[in-house]
């Protein structure tokens, strides 16, 4: 059965896409069957992955409307074992389709539903707001990754967060877990980087990933040719960092 995993924080810029595709990309190296849905109306996932978002015609928000099945929305993707549905910035409109529905928040759980046995990770690469969207992935999910990037807001707005998936818990899904706080954007010389990961440690401690994901000029190129860190280059940093925590997941679902 395939673990659902959410990659959540209503932030913006704290890593969320890069860590979505990277992960999604290195689990499937590591022989494992991803699918990696892209629940963000900004479409970066799909973009990042090859695709050119202006030809998606079925994705997320199809999926979610109900309109069409999960599995007549996937797409291959050129990264090994890993297929994706697709965004479009149509989706933005979800918000306010889905408003009147009774058990909106439930769509996307109820989609995936049939084919979470075809795989074994599903990660859902949510917007950065804690909308309609991302509490449908985070009811839909078995788990929440946090990224958290490494300078001085770093927790600010988290409690919100941890919060949201508190009511979740409660009203929704009352199986949802916290998969785990993954830091991103360290880098070792500076000062704050290494504050905050004191922080986030002291304050959650084995609630955050042991992996670190440090700052990475390669990170950053990748998606502008349309390739995940390790099609764009296997032996950089960012690579072998998200290569890392693949198998640290893997090792925490045995």
């Amino acid at each position: 059965m395939g673990k659902i995993i959410a990659i959540a924080n209503q932030k913006g810029g704290v890593g969320k896409t890069t860590t979505s595709v990277n992960l999604a990309a290195s689990l499937g190296v590591l022989e494992k069957k991803v699918l990696l849905v892209d629940a963000d109306p900004q479409a970066n996932a799909t973009s990042g992955l090859g695709i050119e978002v202006n030809t998606v015609e079925i994705g997320s928000y199809q999926v979610l409307e109900h309109i069409v099945t999960a599995k007549e929305a996937i797409v291959a993707t050129n990264s090994p074992n890993l297929d994706l549905i697709p965004a479009h910035i149509d989706l933005v409109a979800i918000e306010i389709e889905l408003i009147d529905k009774t058990n909106r928040e439930m769509m996307l759980r109820k989609a995936l539903e049939p084919i979470k046995g075809d795989y074994d990770y599903i990660f859902i690469d949510c917007a950065p707001s804690l909308g309609l969207i991302t509490l449908n992935a985070l009811t839909a999910a078995h788990s929440a990754i946090i990224p958290i990037q490494c300078e001085y807001f770093a927790l600010e707005g988290l409690g919100k967060l941890l919060n949201t998936i508190k009511s979740i818990q409660k009203i929704h899904n009352k199986d949802l877990g916290i998969e785990g706080m993954l830091l991103t954007m360290y880098d070792s010389r500076l000062r704050l980087s290494n504050q905050v990961v004191g922080e986030v440690k002291k304050h959650f401690g084995n609630m955050v990933f042991n992996t670190i994901i440090q700052r990475n000029v390669k990170l950053g190129e990748a998606p502008s040719f349309g390739e995940t860190i390790i099609d764009y280059d296997a032996t950089s940093k960012g690579a072998s960092s998200y290569l890392k925590l693949a198998q640290e997941l893997i090792s925490k679902k045995k």
